[in-house]
């Protein structure tokens, strides 16, 4: 699985207009409800923010990775928002965030759950990649940078 499988053009907001945390949030939960069939906020977001009780999803470097696992979706889907100002997170480097993955999936979908976040905190951990990020001026090229980061880091080479 690849993370432009799971994050399309749709779920893509470079100017996140947004001013707190679960702003931030609930933007990007709003994109996954416009672009995906049969999902239900209310639920998807009490299931990110039951996650984000647990521990902060602020992971460092200007990057988080809010999460959930809910039957309200039914596969693996992933958003991507860029804020316009950067937004307290209570990150675990106690600086503000401003390149934000959201992912959510069924509750029978663990591993790829997994999978899928260590793939995202693994390519957000490349600071020329988060540079990319914060530069890029359309969806379609978030999503080319992130084809050409995977392909980079996570084909096997022949």
């Amino acid at each position: 699985m690849r993370l432009t499988d799971i994050l399309t053009v749709d779920r893509i907001n470079l100017d996140l207009d947004v001013q707190t945390k679960d702003e931030v949030i609930e933007s990007l939960v709003d994109l996954v409800v416009e672009t995906v069939k049969g999902t239900n906020r209310d639920a998807i977001l009490k299931a990110v923010r039951a996650r984000e009780q647990l521990m902060s999803t602020g992971v460092g470097n200007s990057v988080a990775i809010p999460h959930g696992k809910t039957n309200a979706v039914k596969s693996l889907v992933a958003a991507f928002g860029r804020c316009s100002v950067p937004v307290e997170y209570n990150a675990l480097d106690d600086q503000p965030v401003s390149l934000v993955f959201l992912l959510v999936g069924p509750e029978d979908a663990a591993g790829p759950h997994i999978k899928a976040l260590s793939r995202i905190s693994r390519l957000l951990s490349y600071g020329e990649f988060r540079s990319l990020l914060s530069s890029v001026t359309t969806p379609e090229e978030v999503l080319a940078a992130i084809a050409a980061e995977e392909k980079h880091h996570f084909e096997l080479k022949t």
